[in-house]
């Protein structure tokens, strides 16, 4: 069993910056992807952005390409999505994913991810 906690989701006004993190615990080593992904109010839950632990390239969504930046802290088995120049069409709750599979998987699909956290909200308004 994997446990993953979200922190640092908030109100912040349109052009800010907030830090998303998701701090993991049981049984993650050998697991392929930590994603994130997010839910706007009456709407499908969609990708944000990716990352191995292993290594290799972040993986974002159009939307979050040029915005968003994902990293991850293997000692500390936390990965964090740093969020800047926020717009109101980010509004949402925002979920940690991790995939326990030890192989290569879409990082863009729900299907690929095993565990969730219960999710942050982030509203993005004036």
């Amino acid at each position: 069993q994997v446990q993953l906690v979200e922190s640092g989701g908030g109100l912040v006004q349109p052009g800010g910056s907030l830090r998303l993190s998701c701090a993991a615990s049981g049984r993650t080593f050998g697991g392929y992807l930590l994603g994130w992904f997010r839910q706007a109010a009456g709407k499908e839950r969609t990708f944000v952005a990716g990352i191995s632990w292993s290594g290799g390239d972040p993986y974002y969504s159009d939307s979050a390409k040029g915005r968003f930046t994902i990293s991850r802290d293997n000692a500390k088995n936390t990965v964090y999505l740093q969020m800047n120049s926020l717009k109101p069409e980010d509004t949402a709750v925002y979920y940690c994913a991790f995939s326990a599979s030890r192989r290569y998987v879409p990082v863009s699909v729900t299907e690929s991810y095993d565990y969730w956290g219960q999710g942050t909200q982030v509203r993005v308004s004036s």
